[in-house]
């Protein structure tokens, strides 16, 4: 069997990482790693040096690798978020409106489940992070667009001003802060909160 001269240089190749920045990463990745447990433990605004602390890593390597604990979050909101959207399927748009408003409280119930703990610190950062605001930003467009299409059917049979109020509905009783009140406030099991998303959807839409 001929070789090519790729095969014996390794030409066309990804280069190899040494050994170096294998640990520059696994240090990056254990800071990350950290912030987003000492989060899920409840410990909204944790500080340098308790992130340190549970990476095993010095103050330093903290400041070596993000210029401040903004950059940090903004890195471990977009983990999470990666996270979370391996966790979807994408609500379809063509069955019923029953089916969609099931589907689509099912959705937030477990996108919520998981993300509560980084909205909680996400929430106290926004008014001071730029790298969280942005974040915080997208989101909330990205929730009402889908809600958009996703109705859009029946969105579409209203009056505009009409459609404007049913859109806001729906975005408000979607969000993170009507599962915190569910769940949180009313100390409401998942499958009552999730009922309730869908009543909520339901009376929205008149369906």
């Amino acid at each position: 069997m001929a070789v090519s001269r790729t095969d014996v240089t390794g030409e066309g190749q990804p280069p190899r990482k040494d050994g170096r920045n294998l640990r520059a990463e696994r240090t990056r990745a254990a800071v990350v790693d950290a912030l987003l447990a000492l989060v899920g433990e409840g410990d909204l605004r944790p500080t340098a040096d308790r992130i340190a602390a549970r990476a095993q890593v010095s103050l330093r390597s903290v400041y070596q690798h993000f210029n401040d604990l903004e950059r940090l979050f903004g890195e471990a909101a977009d983990r999470e978020l990666q996270a979370i959207g391996a966790l979807l399927e994408p609500v379809a748009a063509d069955g019923t409106p029953a089916a969609r408003i099931d589907a689509l409280a099912a959705q937030r119930a477990i996108v919520y489940e998981q993300a509560t703990p980084m909205w909680r610190a996400a929430l106290l950062q926004e008014p001071f992070s730029t790298e969280i605001s942005t974040r915080m930003a997208w989101i909330r467009a990205t929730r009402r667009d889908e809600i958009s299409a996703l109705f859009a059917t029946e969105l579409a049979a209203l009056a505009p001003a009409a459609r404007d109020e049913v859109v806001a509905g729906l975005v408000a009783a979607g969000s993170w802060g009507t599962w915190e009140s569910l769940r949180t406030h009313q100390d409401l099991a998942v499958d009552v909160a999730r009922a309730a998303l869908r009543r909520m959807f339901a009376a929205l839409l008149g369906a």
